[in-house]
């Protein structure tokens, strides 16, 4: 399967694209006590969610890099619609080793840690772009509870039960990477139920304006098994999460 250009289907309609909502991103922008004119990094910035609305309702400044052309082009019409194109930036790119000119107060990667080579090494690479004293955030999946079965972590989305750590282990690993976690914010079912549920109209959608498409056999495939998939598995074992940290 193209799993790039499924993705770019299933999600071409969503805002954001991890099981945060509208109002987690608020909850997270207060937390953080963002100050006008902080200045944000967002590596796989997606459809640009968090940082308009966080130039929108604290004067933040900040540039975006993503791999989709949709999204990137998304994320810009956002920041019209916000009144905020002159503060954030949107960049259709490879986030891979990217390292911004200007030191930020905020560098995040949220639910693309396969950016940096995982966890560890996106931190890694996020501190190269920030000041002292700075924020890194991390957006995270974690096991609600272990999954008994290789196969019900594969039903997650995993390749492994080992992939993803529960709560309190992913807390400490931060702390082991050397870094203060500072704030948290966690996704619930109903951010879970947005984020995957809204694919299944979005597909249904395509497959109706596409029926020829070559492309329709995978998605009618996935339209059968995701909403079963995600009620079985995703709803009862994996959260996930954003995590502020600062460096000890």
């Amino acid at each position: 399967m193209d799993i790039s250009r499924i993705f770019t289907i299933s999600e071409s309609n969503h805002r954001i694209h991890n099981p945060f909502t509208e109002d987690k991103y608020a909850t997270l922008g207060a937390a953080l006590r963002l100050e006008p004119g902080t200045r944000v990094l967002d590596l796989g910035s997606g459809s640009g969610e968090m940082l308009c609305t966080w130039a929108r309702d604290h004067g933040i400044s900040g540039i975006g890099i993503d791999m989709s052309p949709l999204f990137t082009e998304q994320a810009r019409r956002r920041a019209g619609e916000l009144g905020v194109a002159d503060r954030v930036e949107f960049i259709h790119g490879d986030a891979a080793g990217y390292i911004a000119e200007e030191k930020v107060g905020v560098a995040a990667c949220i639910g693309a840690t396969w950016i940096g080579g995982g966890v560890g090494g996106s931190i890694d690479l996020l501190a190269r772009s920030l000041c002292v004293g700075g924020i890194i955030l991390i957006g995270e999946p974690f096991w609600l509870r272990l999954p008994p079965t290789e196969e019900i972590a594969k039903g997650c989305g995993a390749q492994s039960v080992s992939d993803f750590l529960v709560l309190p282990d992913r807390v400490a690993s931060f702390g082991d990477l050397g870094y203060d976690v500072v704030e948290m914010v966690l996704a619930d079912r109903d951010g879970w139920d947005r984020y995957e549920a809204a694919k299944w109209l979005t597909m249904r959608r395509w497959l109706d304006a596409n029926p020829g498409d070559e492309f329709a056999r995978e998605v009618r495939s996935l339209l059968r098994s995701e909403p079963v998939r995600h009620v079985t598995y995703t709803r009862e074992y994996l959260g996930w999460g954003v995590f502020a940290l600062l460096a000890r």
